[in-house]
């Protein structure tokens, strides 16, 4: 593709020389004309009015008579009988004066015809010098243009992955068998979350908007006797921000109860909870047990780099759009969409490192579903009491029917499987690669983690929210939650023999 552009540059820089080279030969024979006022030609233009340069330099009385004879209409009758009335002084005087006059007039057409002659010359070279700029300027935003096609086409193509091909040195492991394994035990009553332990869950991108985020993952485990809670932070922050916070929160969690926090982050949480470790880990260390990052953008999403990227086509008005979403709706900060994209999560990942090699860490992803049964199904994402709803009803009929409608509560449903479906489609088609709808399986996986890759079709936004069409026969959102902190409990008990013998999973089996 680049082949091509180049070659259209090639031609247009090609056909602009050949249009400048045209506009020269076309008014260059203006060349010859003289810059001053006198009455001279080339020597090239001489044979254009014979006798001229000689009438010029004073033989002017052969000239004129010989001109006037040539040119008069005088006849022959009329002469006669005017030489035959004056003398020959007079005939003298007479010719002098004519000769004045015929030169003179030749001096002002003479003026004149120069005059034209050099305003058509300067007319010329001011009309080459506006095609040279034209083209110059239709050769810069062609230039610029097919930069920016370049730039939209290709996309975050050569950014996806980044991870896996600048830390190759870092060899994941593969936990999904063993992942299964717990899932199977939760699913059949087996718990086995330790109370010794903090459990975190923190919300990605634009929770502060759901208040149903985590909130059934919450209740389940606080029926099992556990302490959880929900990070309380603004989603919509900066990816710095937010760790400071959750920097606070973690160490106000161990001071207060004397255990060890675990930390499960899904989407931008997970960033966030990871952001924290590497920044703050000196002062972390020992009070943080594990991180599960689920479904986050650890190395950046293409979503949030194809919008925000700048030198493609429509950048401007794309920012602008979103500023008006992020910042003026929802009443976020431009950089929590910011600190998503490849640039800053390269930037960020290159000075900050993330302690791998001394907390069990594990990352989760999935693939959505593109099924035409996906676009109908409909996310619970909030829900609203009815009893506001009874005011304008008689008191009496309010009255009897309050404890009924107390208990029931209406459900926000939004089409967000849908939209997850339409996302990862267009991901899968433009740059081949699977993703849950906002991000890929390849840059949610954290070099030198345990990675969890079920092959069961998930979107980004199943984990929190659940769907008004539930399948028993499979595991729920909660239950997943249980296996994964199983899973990290498990990995930091026989965390120094996972050092020793990183590729050998089958040990923590």
């Amino acid at each position: 593709m680049e082949d091509y552009f180049s070659r259209i540059l090639n031609l247009a820089w090609q056909l602009r020389q050949h249009l400048t080279q045209f506009i020269e030969d076309v008014f260059g024979f203006i060349d010859w004309i003289p810059r001053s006022r006198e009455v001279q030609f080339s020597a090239c233009n001489r044979g254009i009015l014979p006798g001229t340069e000689r009438y010029i330099h004073g033989q002017s009385s052969v000239l004129s008579i010989g001109n006037i004879t040539e040119e008069s209409s005088i006849s022959c009758t009329t002469e006669e009988q005017v030489a035959e009335r004056i003398s020959d002084s007079e005939i003298t005087i007479f010719g002098n004066g004519l000769s004045i006059i015929r030169q003179r007039s030749y001096a002002i057409w003479s003026s004149y015809v120069l005059g034209g002659f050099r305003l058509g010359q300067r007319l010329a070279f001011h009309v080459r010098g506006l095609c040279n700029l034209l083209s110059n300027e239709i050769h810069t935003k062609l230039t610029r243009f097919l930069h920016r096609f370049c730039t939209t086409l290709q996309g975050s193509s050569e950014d996806i992955g980044w991870l896996q091909r600048t830390h190759m040195s870092l060899h994941s492991v593969d936990g999904t068998s063993r992942f299964h394994e717990l899932l199977h035990d939760v699913r059949n009553g087996m718990h086995c979350l330790p109370n010794t332990l903090v459990y975190l869950l923190i919300p990605g991108l634009f929770s502060n908007h759901s208040p149903l985020y985590f909130l059934t993952t919450k209740r389940s485990f606080s029926k099992m006797g556990l302490t959880c809670h929900i990070a309380k932070i603004h989603s919509e922050a900066s990816v710095e921000k937010n760790a400071r916070e959750l920097k606070l929160y973690i160490e106000e969690l161990y001071w207060g109860s004397g255990k060890q926090v675990l930390l499960l982050g899904h989407s931008k949480g997970g960033v966030d909870a990871a952001a924290a470790l590497s920044l703050y880990w000196s002062e972390l260390k020992g009070k943080v047990a594990g991180l599960a990052l689920v479904q986050s953008p650890y190395g950046g999403t293409p979503v949030a780099s194809d919008i925000l990227r700048e030198g493609q086509i429509a950048d401007k008005e794309t920012r602008r759009i979103m500023e008006l979403i992020v910042c003026r709706l929802i009443k976020g900060d431009m950089r929590a969409l910011e600190d998503l994209t490849y640039a800053r999560r390269k930037d960020f990942i290159s000075r900050h490192k993330l302690p791998v090699d001394e907390l069990p860490i594990i990352s989760f992803h999935t693939e959505a579903s593109t099924a035409p049964t996906v676009l109908a199904t409909l996310t619970r994402i909030a829900q609203a009491e009815l009893l506001p709803l009874l005011a304008p009803l008689p008191r009496f009929l309010s009255e009897y029917a309050e404890s009924f409608f107390a208990s029931l509560k209406l459900p926000v449903v939004m089409p967000v499987s849908a939209a997850m479906a339409v996302v990862a489609l267009h991901l899968r088609l433009r740059y081949g690669e699977r993703s849950d709808g906002l991000v890929t399986r390849r840059d949610a996986e954290v070099p030198g983690s345990v990675v969890v890759r079920p092959e069961r079709r998930l979107d980004h936004a199943w984990l929190v929210f659940s769907t008004l069409r539930r399948h028993r026969a499979e595991a729920d959102a909660t239950e997943v939650c249980e296996a994964l902190l199983a899973m990290l409990v498990e990995i930091g008990r026989k965390k120094p023999r996972l050092i020793d013998h990183l590729p050998c999973w089958e040990d923590l089996c």
